[in-house]
C-alpha cells in the first residue's frame, strides 16, 4: 500500500470552517474532523500513513489514532499539539489576547515576529475574529482540551513522536512531557530556540527529527 504524511495545522484552509472555506452545520466537533480525515485515507486507500499534528492538529491526530478502526496510521507526530488537560499548565485562551501577546506567547524569538498593528487590515481582523470562533465551535467551547482524552490516549499502540519548541509559553514543556506520558509508545524531543511553532522558528531541526523518526519506525 502507498503511504502518506499528512500535515495537520490548527488552522487555513486545511479545515472546513477556516479561512473562509464552507463547514456544513453539523460538522462541530474535533471527532468530526477526525473522521472526515480518516475518511479520506479510505478512499485513497492508504496504510501506514504518518500523520503529523501542530498544536490543535495535534489534538486532531489524537483523535484520529484513537478512532482508526482500519489501522491506516503508521505513526504520529505531535508538535507541540494541545487537546489534553493538564493541572497547573492551561492553554490560554487565544481570543482574550491581542496580536502581540500571542507571538510574545508563541515564539522563541518574538521581536522577529511581531505584527505593526498599523499594517493589520481590517480583513484579516474579520479573519481572525471568524477563525476564533471556528475553533470554538470545534472546541465545543471548552477552551483548551478534551477532559477525557489524556487518559484515552493509553490505547493508542503505534509509535508517537511528541517534538516541543521549548519556549512555548501557549502550551508549556510540562504540558508536552505530560502529553507523551499519556502514550505507552511515544518519544519527547524538546527543540531548543523553539516555542509553540518549531515548523517556523526551527523547520530543519524538526525535519531532522521527522526523518529520524519516520526512519527509525519504517515509514
Amino acid at each position: 500500500m502507498p503511504t502518506l504524511s499528512i500535515f495537520l495545522t490548527q488552522c487555513g484552509a486545511t479545515h472546513p470552517g477556516f479561512s473562509g472555506e464552507p463547514r456544513p452545520e453539523w460538522f462541530n466537533s474535533i471527532d468530526d474532523l477526525a473522521f472526515a480525515y480518516l475518511e479520506l485515507l479510505e478512499r485513497l486507500n492508504l496504510r501506514d500513513a504518518l500523520v503529523i499534528g501542530s498544536s490543535v492538529g495535534g489534538w486532531i491526530a489524537s483523535a484520529m489514532a484513537l478512532r482508526d478502526t482500519e489501522q491506516r496510521i503508521g505513526g504520529l507526530v505531535l508538535v507541540n499539539g494541545v487537546g489534553i488537560i493538564v493541572d497547573g499548565h492551561p492553554v490560554p485562551d487565544v481570543s482574550t489576547l491581542a496580536p502581540e501577546e500571542l507571538v510574545a506567547l508563541s515564539f522563541h524569538h518574538p521581536a522577529a515576529f511581531r505584527v505593526d498593528p498599523s499594517t493589520v487590515t481590517p480583513e484579516q481582523i474579520v479573519g481572525r475574529k471568524a477563525n476564533t470562533e471556528t475553533l470554538y465551535v470545534y472546541d465545543s467551547k471548552r477552551l483548551g482540551g478534551d477532559p477525557k482524552l489524556q487518559r484515552r490516549l493509553k490505547h493508542v499502540k503505534i509509535p508517537v513522536l511528541v517534538a516541543w519548541g521549548e519556549s512555548d509559553r501557549v502550551a508549556d514543556l510540562e504540558y508536552g512531557r505530560v502529553y507523551v506520558q499519556s502514550f505507552p509508545n511515544a518519544r519527547f524531543e524538546p527543540i531548543p530556540e523553539a516555542g509553540h511553532l518549531p515548523q517556523i522558528e526551527q523547520p530543519e531541526r524538526l525535519l531532522d527529527l521527522v526523518r529520524k523518526f519516520s526512519i527509525r519506525t519504517g515509514r
